[in-house]
């Protein structure tokens, strides 16, 4: 029996239900490969690079095909997936045995079981960029099939956009609430030695400095040390 595939409404309303605060970005990366797989007619696997700097790498698939098709681009520098992410455009490969731009990927990937491909860019913020990538059994395979997947995948990058942004935001608030909380046990440190040394504010930070570098220690766990023996006293 042929595959029964998921209508692009269908996919959409998946990608749509993607909840930020309760899916990290692998997560929502597998969602969207698995259901690229289920929509687009021809993909008998899928997977997602996201590239960031010089690095690439695959951050999803359905298959270890669409693994290895994409890690001999990467080991080669060049191939169908780079290309899509850097330029954010679409790369067809209608028949890995015609294929003149990428010959020697193109040999191997229909040696591994691959006829046709199809990579597309997804611009999903400036310090990051990644593809799409459909693996077909058959040539031609997404011959007709461009459209739907430049619609799922613009769906896709917004979708991998909030997530990114959802997690960049929630460390950013991790980090400046690590930030105050150093800043509270320092100043309850200070205090302590003030009251102890009868000294300024800048005398008791400087006293915690020393004790830092001379302990090897980082300055709040100093501070934390002191506080916590001013109120349970010294530990045996």
């Amino acid at each position: 029996m042929p595959q029964a595939h998921l209508d692009l409404a269908a996919a959409l309303i998946r990608l749509g239900r993607i909840k930020h605060d309760e899916a990290d970005l692998d997560g929502v990366l597998a969602n969207i490969a698995q259901v690229a797989k289920e929509a687009i007619p021809g993909a008998a696997e899928v997977s997602v690079t996201l590239i960031q700097g010089t690095e690439a790498c695959t951050a999803a698939h359905t298959g270890e095909l669409a693994l290895t098709l994409d890690e001999w681009q990467y080991a080669q520098g060049r191939g169908p997936c780079l290309d899509a992410a850097t330029t954010g455009t679409a790369m067809l490969v209608p028949d890995m045995t015609a294929e003149s731009r990428w010959p020697e990927w193109a040999a191997r990937a229909r040696e591994a079981g691959a006829a046709s491909s199809l990579s597309i860019g997804l611009p999903i913020q400036e310090a990051m960029v990644g593809a799409l990538n459909l693996y077909g059994a058959v040539p031609r395979a997404f011959d007709e099939q461009i459209g739907l997947a430049q619609t799922l995948a613009g769906h896709a990058a917004v979708a991998l956009a909030n997530v990114h942004l959802y997690e960049s935001t929630a460390t950013l608030a991790q980090q400046m609430r690590e930030a105050m909380q150093s800043r509270a046990v320092i100043e309850q440190a200070k205090g302590i030695i003030m009251g102890q040394r009868r000294c300024s504010a800048e005398e008791a930070f400087a006293i915690l400095a020393q004790v830092s570098q001379d302990s090897n220690r980082k300055l709040r766990e100093v501070a934390e040390s002191l506080v916590d023996r001013a109120v349970n006293g010294p530990r045996d």
